[in-house]
């Protein structure tokens, strides 16, 4: 399965912590393969493998699990006994209950509740400077860190009905469809998710042993993978995956294969935010921005395997998707080895 990438403006958001302690941002991305001048095109992104090395290093480097968000570290260690406590609850809603209280302990400026609203059970970030600017990034990962963990502690995807923030639109807000709902809310009171009570009643069914191989690949597991497969965008995503991009069936053949009309299917896709067009270019560009950042192909051969009948169609679909062209990505994706 092809990865997927991640909008620059999130690794800009990250870097935020680093900058806030002191430390270098240019020579951290510059050790995980990334130019500095990458920030400054607005529509880039890099490889989900790429992400997760900065995330590490960064929680590496400032021994700290929230990645230098809040005033005070969470030290490495202490997402894994957190979660070696919640294993131990019976069901979803005391597990919650005990993670939040956790980062109620562990973070200074940031922590959540859990309340029960309009026959919806609300997650809710509550600030203590509530007057300050919205640290967005912090946000995004207490949430993406509870939703995900209580996701992966009853082992089934826990639908989020909406999803309201506290700030008005950032740049990546598109991305917010895929990590939390398609029902966005900005300029809220409060940084909110929904989801439907009856989920706090499952039972945690995770054990010791498989919480072992969740901590091996955190954080990517929380801040990157758990997406909804069973939107039909991600269906038709999945197949097209399997195919050469030169053999992806036109809209009429995939309608066939699932049984919709043409209309239904628009109707369908249209609901999820999503075209079958907007679908092609995401995955052509993903394609194309693992290529070039973790093959030697050329840029002739990489329009190829997308398959562009001409170099020159490729180098405006790329520029389109990320406001720079090939050649200048991949030198951005990695930079020159000093001398030595």
């Amino acid at each position: 399965m092809e990865k997927g990438t991640i909008s620059i403006s999130f690794v800009d958001a990250v870097l935020d912590g680093v900058r806030r302690n002191g430390f270098d941002a240019d020579e951290m991305l510059e050790q995980v393969g990334l130019s500095p001048a990458l920030l400054s095109h607005p529509h880039a992104r890099v490889s989900s493998d790429t992400y997760t090395m900065l995330l590490r290093l960064i929680a590496q480097i400032l021994d700290d699990e929230f990645f230098g968000q809040d005033s005070r570290r969470v030290k490495i260690g202490s997402f894994a006994m957190m979660c070696h406590c919640v294993i131990a609850c019976r069901t979803l809603d005391k597990a919650l209950a005990r993670s939040l209280r956790f980062f109620d302990l562990g973070l200074d400026d940031l922590r959540g509740t859990l309340s029960h609203l309009d026959g919806q059970a609300r997650l809710t970030l509550v600030e203590r400077a509530p007057d300050a600017p919205a640290r967005i990034f912090a946000h995004e990962t207490l949430l993406m860190f509870v939703h995900r963990l209580a996701c992966w502690l009853v082992n089934r995807r826990i639908p989020l009905l909406w999803a309201g923030f506290r700030y008005p639109q950032p740049p990546q807000a598109e991305e917010y469809r895929l990590m939390f709902s398609a029902d966005l809310r900005f300029d809220q009171p409060a940084t909110t998710v929904a989801f439907e009570p009856r989920y706090l009643a499952l039972p945690v069914v995770r054990t010791a042993q498989s919480l072992k191989a969740f901590l091996a690949v955190a954080p990517e597991n929380l801040l990157i993978q758990y997406k909804d497969g069973s939107s039909l965008a991600m269906q038709i995503q999945r197949r097209l995956r399997t195919l050469p991009p030169g053999e992806w069936p036109g809209f009429d053949e995939i309608a066939i294969d699932k049984r919709l009309s043409v209309s239904t299917l628009r109707r369908r896709l249209e609901a999820e935010g999503k075209s079958y067009q907007a679908i092609k270019d995401q995955l052509r560009r993903d394609m194309a921005i693992n290529l070039l950042s973790d093959t030697k192909l050329s840029v002739m051969d990489i329009a190829a395997e997308l398959g562009f009948a001409e170099t020159s169609a490729f180098h405006r679909a790329f520029k389109k998707w990320t406001g720079a062209n090939p050649g200048e990505y991949r030198r951005t994706a990695r930079p020159p080895s000093p001398p030595v």
